[in-house]
This record gives C-alpha cells, sequence and structure tokens, in this order.
C-alpha cells in the first residue's frame, strides 16, 4: 500500500477514537462523574488489549506515515487549508507522541486512574496550566483543522447552500466552539478543579 493509503487508512481508526474521546470530555460539563462513568464504560471497547493495541500502531503509522508525505509534498502554490492540513498534522504527531506517552506513563509506572482527573491535572494548576490550556486548545483545533483541510480536497459537490470550502470553515468553526465547551467542563464551569491528592504528582504539588 501506499503512504497515502495508509495514512488514511489510520487515521480513520484514530479519527473514530478521538471522535468518541472527545465525546467522553464533552460529557464533563454535566459533572465529573458523569464523565467517568462514560469513559468507565467506554474503557470495555477501547481497552480491550486488541482494541488498544490496533489503537498504539495506528498512531504510530499515522506519524510515520504522516511524516513521510510531508517530505514528499511541496509547499510551493499551497493555499490556506493546504497550509493548515500540513502544520495541523505537524501538531497532531508532536501531540500523540507526548500525550500517549504520558498516559502509558500515568498508568503503568505511576498507577493513576488515567481518567478525568489526569487530564484536568494541568488545566487546573497554575503556573502548568501555562502550558497546558494551550497545548491542549490546539490539539483540538489540530484535529478539526486537519478534518477540515481534508474534507476541503475530498469534497466537490455542495451540502445545501454551502461550498466544500464553506463546510470546512463550519468544521474548524464546531471545533474552536467544542474547545470552549471542553474547557468549561474540564475546569469545572470555570471555577476550577479540586484535585485529589494522589494526582498532586503530575503537577509538582
Amino acid at each position: 500500500m501506499k503512504a497515502r493509503q495508509v495514512h488514511f487508512f489510520s487515521g480513520v481508526i484514530l479519527s473514530l477514537f478521538i471522535g468518541i474521546h472527545l465525546f467522553n470530555h464533552f460529557f464533563s460539563i454535566f459533572g465529573i462523574q458523569r464523565h467517568i462513568e462514560l469513559m468507565d464504560s467506554l474503557r470495555k471497547i477501547y481497552r480491550h488489549p486488541f482494541i488498544e493495541i490496533i489503537l498504539l500502531v495506528a498512531v504510530v503509522v499515522q506519524i510515520l506515515s504522516g511524516l513521510r508525505l510531508v517530505r514528499r509534498n511541496s509547499s510551493r502554490n499551497a493555499n490556506f487549508f493546504d497550509k493548515i492540513h500540513l502544520y495541523s498534522g505537524l501538531y497532531l504527531a508532536i501531540f500523540l507522541v507526548i500525550h500517549v506517552s504520558a498516559v502509558l506513563a500515568g498508568r503503568f509506572f505511576l498507577k493513576l486512574d488515567t481518567n478525568f482527573y489526569f487530564g484536568a491535572a494541568g488545566i487546573n494548576s497554575f503556573p502548568v496550566n501555562l502550558f497546558f490550556i494551550p497545548y491542549y486548545a490546539l490539539a483540538v483545533l489540530s484535529f478539526f483543522g486537519h478534518l477540515a483541510a481534508i474534507h476541503s480536497k475530498k469534497m466537490n459537490q455542495p451540502i445545501l447552500i454551502l461550498s466544500p470550502i464553506q463546510q470546512a470553515w463550519g468544521i474548524l468553526i464546531l471545533g474552536a466552539a467544542l474547545t470552549l465547551i471542553l474547557f468549561y467542563g474540564l475546569t469545572n464551569q470555570f471555577s476550577g478543579i479540586e484535585l485529589p491528592e494522589e494526582y498532586r504528582i503530575l503537577t509538582g504539588q
């Protein structure tokens, strides 16, 4: 298979998981307990050893095939969504390496339940939130930016009265709105989260 095809299929697998993962984080607007309950249900699927191995392999394949495609493609005559495609992909590659490594380290070395509090720790603790807020925000925006860029290239038919480019902008706007909603939930409606003692190690407290 060509690198582009491999990248596409690994991307589909990861997009399905990321969509589920973001939906789980969206549930934080209904409270921390609802978020954790949904995560516990979803983990029965994506933490099955077979599924988890597929996801981890997809992460590695997505990063390596993406970097290979970056080296091949020329940036000359690139339009706005071409640039979004490139830069969002590069950021997602960096984010996936850091985030997946952190989650695995949290699970297997720190022996933490990498649930709501694991993700919310950095966002709700000063001064580390100066890093983690843009770190997570750019990850969500990059995911939707990547989808928007792909949509602008693959879609050649209008939907209702929206052209493919307008649809791509709609995906970007959706990503920006969802980013705000996620931070609303992950900061307990902007009032802040009281971290359990075992998670304070993540923020150096």
